[in-house]
């Protein structure tokens, strides 16, 4: 005997849905239960819904060949200027210590022993 399969476990509202990746500029055509709330005009003059995704065939370096940064949200930028930052930061107190002369030291006179007298 097989197990009777569960009811309603599926979602049932597909639809036509655009997917467009963002650093590749490709967009498809697919049915899909994925929300969204924009609209965008397809090749055959209608408007569907639009999914903007980061990475897609068009994009992905197994599919391309070609190694690149995908930096939609800037994350590379911003490290690279903290590293700068940090890199000019270290530079300045370096030049800061070495424009300090090391103070002469004086020395110290010690005090006269005092003889008992006998």
């Amino acid at each position: 005997m097989f197990p009777v399969m569960k009811k309603d476990l599926h979602p049932t509202d597909y639809r036509l849905v655009v997917f467009m990746d963002e650093a590749a500029g490709f967009s498809f055509l697919t049915r899909s239960t994925a929300a969204s709330t924009e609209t965008t005009q397809w090749e055959d003059g209608q408007e569907y819904p639009l999914v903007k995704i980061h990475v897609s065939s068009a994009s992905h370096p197994f599919f391309t060949g070609e190694e690149k940064i995908i930096d939609t949200e800037g994350r590379v930028d911003r490290f690279a200027a903290k590293m700068k930052a940090a890199k000019e930061h270290q530079e300045m107190l370096a030049k800061k210590a070495s424009a300090k002369k090391p103070k002469k030291t004086t020395p110290v006179e010690k005090p006269a022993e005092v003889t008992a007298a006998a």
